[in-house]
């Protein structure tokens, strides 16, 4: 009985010279990336293109006007299409995959015109994007940050997030200028920029609306919306867009020269 009413008169003194701050309950700071995360729409899961999807962003007509290099580009692209939506020249494509100089990353916002799902995973301060098409990643950094100095061009690109209620707004931008913007063999710049609103319109729909501004390439930005189904027992799995290719030199796409 004594050594309790010790313990307990040593515990009160202790509590008593404490500072106001250190006995109060830990409580989490408003507006931490952990209760924006928890506060934030549910966009997670696996999405694949709704049936019908095209390999453009909207039709060709809504395009903007180009710089006539670009538009040269574009023609020999076109070659050989059998319509305003089909795939643009396998030979000129840089995703085509049939051979050494056709394999290249889809890159964004191109990798949306495949059909191929991809999943959205949700956490404190980022957005992951894991694409089934090539193993592609991008990370979409929601915690505030600003965009840093002297970024290294990559395929996908440097992608900031920030929520404007129910929609989640990316701006997209560091990208090289190796890929096309489409399936229908738009080119760009490194001066690209993306901005991308994606949108849980349903339970089962997601919504993502692609605005695309290169102002070496386009008089104006232009773009369109995809849509995509939510497939609850999907997986995202393994897939090499070259993988045939290097391995046996016999692209999935047709015939090819084997790499030396």
């Amino acid at each position: 009985m004594g050594s309790n009413i010790v313990r307990s008169i040593f515990v009160l003194a202790v509590f008593t010279f404490l500072p106001a701050s250190a006995v109060q309950p830990f409580q989490q700071p408003e507006g931490t990336a952990s209760t924006r995360a928890a506060a934030m729409p549910d966009l997670s899961g696996v999405w694949t293109p709704a049936r019908g999807a095209r390999r453009g962003f909207g039709d060709t007509k809504d395009v903007a006007p180009m710089q006539p290099w670009a538009e040269e580009k574009f023609k020999a692209a076109r070659v050989g299409a059998a319509d305003e939506y089909d795939q643009g020249a396998d030979e000129l494509d840089p995703d085509s995959g049939i051979s050494p100089r056709n394999c290249y990353p889809a890159g964004t916002p191109r990798i949306y015109n495949i059909p191929r799902p991809f999943e959205i995973i949700q956490a404190p301060g980022k957005v992951y994007l894991l694409y089934e098409w090539d193993h592609a990643v991008r990370r979409i950094y929601t915690d505030g940050r600003k965009r840093p100095e002297g970024m290294l061009q990559s395929y996908m690109g440097y992608s900031l997030g920030k929520w404007d209620g129910d929609t989640l707004v990316v701006e997209t931008a560091d990208m090289n200028d190796k890929t096309w913007v489409d399936g229908l063999g738009h080119p760009h710049t490194d001066a690209l920029r993306v901005v991308e609103r994606f949108r849980r319109v349903k339970a089962d729909t997601l919504e993502i609306d692609v605005l695309i501004d290169d102002p070496k390439t386009y008089a104006k930005p232009w773009g369109g919306k995809k849509i995509f189904n939510l497939k609850p027992a999907w997986e995202i799995y393994e897939h090499e867009n070259c993988e045939e290719f290097w391995e046996t030199g016999e692209s999935p796409y047709g015939s090819a020269e084997k790499p030396k």
